[in-house]
């Protein structure tokens, strides 16, 4: 956990705040801590913005918009945008972010270390960028498949991450936002079940994340 804190210390006190001159260090700090908490979850500046509000710091949108591409450049996080499945586009809209290591969120919120959805989460999105040139939250007309992977080797992967599906109400859930995509190209649903772990869904193809991360894709 030291070494955590010192990778944390580095990039934001050497990196960040030197580089953007940061003269307010604890408004960065409760920005990342607000990007952290809500790792893979839609963010607005308007929302970081409530949220420094509530716990009685203050900031512009300028200076938060700043902020948060200075966390982007160092690293610190990654940014995945918004991805029309229809159009084929990127779209604007409110983009989700993952931190680049999910121990430096357990560094800076403790009480969320049994966040587990979030983090298996994190964890698929950070495999997808290891494994492909561009990574996107996916969007159909009305609903939201967890990630798009594309690059020029083989073509198009669709993910869908969840802790559990083995409530029936949870997998249909899941499995809707696939089922609206009506291109050939491979479907998963990435679980940490081990039952049923290799079922299939209408091509529709589960997994279980840990056999998926150990696989050469």
């Amino acid at each position: 956990m030291e070494y955590l804190r010192g990778i944390y210390s580095t990039i934001v006190l050497t990196d960040i705040v030197t580089r953007l001159k940061v003269r307010d260090v604890p408004v960065l700090e409760r920005v990342i801590r607000t990007l952290f908490s809500d790792s893979g979850s839609p963010i607005s500046i308007k929302k970081i913005a409530n949220t420094l509000q509530s716990h009685h710091y203050s900031a512009d949108n300028k200076t938060i918009n700043r902020y948060l591409n200075g966390i982007l450049e160092s690293l610190l996080m990654y940014e995945a945008k918004p991805y029309d499945i229809h159009g084929r586009e990127i779209v604007r809209s409110n983009s989700k972010y993952y931190v680049v290591d999910p121990g430096l969120r357990q560094l800076l919120l403790p009480d969320y270390q049994e966040d587990y959805g979030h983090i298996i989460e994190n964890i698929v999105y950070l495999e997808l960028k290891r494994r492909y040139l561009n990574v996107y939250v996916g969007q159909t007309s009305k609903l939201e498949v967890d990630f798009v992977a594309l690059n020029n080797r083989n073509g198009t992967r669709y993910f869908q991450v969840a802790l559990t599906t083995l409530d029936e109400n949870v997998l249909a859930r899941e499995l809707r936002p696939l089922k609206e995509i009506r291109d050939s190209y491979p479907k998963y649903l990435l679980t940490m079940n081990t039952f049923n772990k290799d079922a299939n869904y209408d091509g529709i193809q589960k997994k279980n994340i840990l056999d998926w991360l150990l696989e050469k894709d």
